[in-house]
């Protein structure tokens, strides 16, 4: 099987098959070998933050498309708005959201101990043109199957709003083996606020 091209994405060979990339909220080593071939939108998430509620929006589009991950990153970055262990984090995100999306052990994505999945992300400019370091919780960073970082969407985007939409559905048209009438597969209805 070929190398899944979004672990070549990152230098260092950081995420290749079978390389810890992080750890999982329950404490178990995590790879992007579950991933392969899927669109995947990098979140930097936190727990009591303003815009905690797109938690709701971020697992509808996790639920509603084959060929798609939401992954979750807890920061304490940001006012220390993840401030919880990782058992408080993972039971506030599943009681209140229904979240069944990864999420990863809590992560710093800036500074000195930024991880290298995040250095690598913040290359990436906005929409406005603008990349470096994340500048709140909640920031969105689309990985398209064939390894490129597809849009980079600031906080104040909601994950239903049309141009995350728009991007996650333009990539899994181009993911190999992308079906249906439009090459998209979808699970379920659009995402709803």
């Amino acid at each position: 099987m070929p190398q899944h091209p979004v672990l070549g994405l990152f230098s260092h060979g950081i995420l290749q098959p079978g390389r810890v990339a992080s750890s999982c909220l329950d404490g178990s080593d995590a790879t992007l070998t579950d991933f392969t071939w899927q669109a995947l939108l990098v979140v930097n998430v936190a727990s009591q933050c303003g815009f905690t509620k797109q938690d709701a929006g971020l697992e509808a589009l996790h639920e509603r498309y084959r060929g798609f991950s939401v992954l979750g990153f807890p920061s304490n970055q940001f006012g220390a708005q993840e401030p919880g262990t990782a058992e408080e984090i993972a039971e506030f995100c599943s009681v209140n959201f229904g979240v069944i999306f990864p999420l990863f052990a809590k992560t710093d994505v800036n500074g000195p101990d930024r991880h290298p999945v995040f250095s690598r992300l913040t290359e990436t400019a906005d929409a406005a043109g603008e990349a470096g370091d994340v500048k709140w919780n909640f920031e969105k960073f689309l990985i398209s199957p064939h390894g490129a970082v597809a849009g980079r969407f600031r906080s104040q985007v909601e994950p239903h709003d049309a141009d995350p939409v728009a991007a996650i559905e333009a990539v899994l048209l181009r993911r190999p083996g992308a079906s249906g009438h439009d090459g998209v597969r979808r699970l379920s209805s659009p995402p709803t606020p």
